[in-house]
């Protein structure tokens, strides 16, 4: 049985990995701390947890988020994790951090794009970037996580089979992403307050959004050249769900069909990934509350553009499902266990 604590517990993310692991056949939570200033009960500050998970969450301290665990899930905020994630590898525990504290290897793009200087370079090397669809043997062998981010799983899943087909005439890409409100988080901010946001559609940090490098990174990992993204990010009065509209030049007179089969053939092992066949696309509804990646596609003749439509629950597998499925592969359950 593998025992789990949770840092970051009241957040969202904290919320679906104790849905998750409470499921699990072979996990068990141990710990579940957060930055509160008195212990509560998880199903008093999420009542949907009622008669699933009656447990304490304690006032964070390192030392007693550690003592039980064979791996920490760290659900807490960019810039954070990195001061605490050395402690528990020291102690010898797993780490799969939710924040993008790892997911960048060069230290100055973390700076850049997060607005501090990274505390923990030693450890940025070591980790591995968690997506199972591409990474699954280096998971396995990992001690440190970089759990990807919403937008970039969904970008990256909708592009690799593309950059691994050489189908692609380009390495330019513009990508518009819709997300639904609770990726802002749980604290509360004027922007997503009900009346503010309810009936409206509004984009943000275009070309500027701090998941724009880890998708630049990652995708020129994958196709070896440089690869560039205009990113637009848009959020919709939805609770919440990811869909990214990806546009790609492949030039005229390929067939859908051979779309469809390159990109089913790339994922046919990956359990959590659904290829859509010609003429239908993926909606946010079909991934809500669960961990899979659903990918279409549209073609238009007359410019030669591929339009790749990616979508995923942005607190699964943008985050709490997909760190559980890396758990998985770390701990050698079946990638599904818990998830499905």
């Amino acid at each position: 049985m593998v025992k789990a604590s949770i840092v970051g517990a009241t957040g969202y993310t904290g919320e679906e990995i104790v849905k998750i692991l409470t499921r699990h056949k072979g996990a068990k939570i141990v710990s579940l701390t957060a930055k509160i200033e008195q212990e509560v009960f998880i199903d008093d500050e999420f009542p949907e947890l009622k008669h699933v998970a009656h447990i304490k969450c304690y006032p964070f301290e390192k030392e007693a988020a550690a003592a039980d665990a064979d791996v920490v899930f760290l659900a807490l905020p960019h810039t954070i994790s990195m001061k605490f994630a050395p402690f528990f590898l020291e102690q010898g525990k797993k780490v799969i951090d939710l924040s993008a504290d790892y997911r960048l290897k060069k230290p100055g793009d973390y700076e850049k794009w997060y607005g501090c200087k990274h505390a923990d370079e030693g450890n940025i090397q070591k980790a591995v970037y968690g997506l199972p669809e591409l990474y699954e043997k280096e998971i396995k062998a990992a001690a440190l996580i970089a759990n990807p981010g919403c937008y970039p799983t969904s970008v990256i899943l909708g592009l690799a089979p593309l950059l691994k087909s050489n189908l692609s005439g380009s390495d330019n890409f513009i990508v518009d992403s819709k997300t639904g409100i609770m990726g802002a988080g749980r604290k509360a901010t004027l922007s997503f307050h009900f009346p503010e946001c309810d009936g409206s559609v509004w984009a943000y940090k275009i070309g500027q959004h701090q998941h724009t490098p880890e998708m630049v990174q990652e995708l020129a990992r994958i196709s070896g050249r440089k690869t560039n993204v205009l990113f637009t990010p848009h959020v919709v009065p939805s609770s919440r769900g990811i869909l990214s509209t990806i546009y790609a030049d492949v030039g005229k007179g390929i067939k859908l069909k051979e779309v469809v089969d390159i990109y089913t053939d790339f994922y046919e092992k990956s359990p959590f990934v659904r290829v859509y066949p010609e003429k239908k696309l993926p909606r946010t509804k079909d991934i809500s509350a669960n961990n899979f990646c659903d990918i279409g596609f549209g073609y238009n003749a007359e410019s030669g553009k591929l339009v790749i439509v990616s979508t995923v629950d942005n607190l699964l597998k943008g985050a709490a499902g997909q760190a559980v499925q890396n758990m998985n592969i770390m701990f050698g359950f079946d990638q599904k266990e818990g998830l499905i």
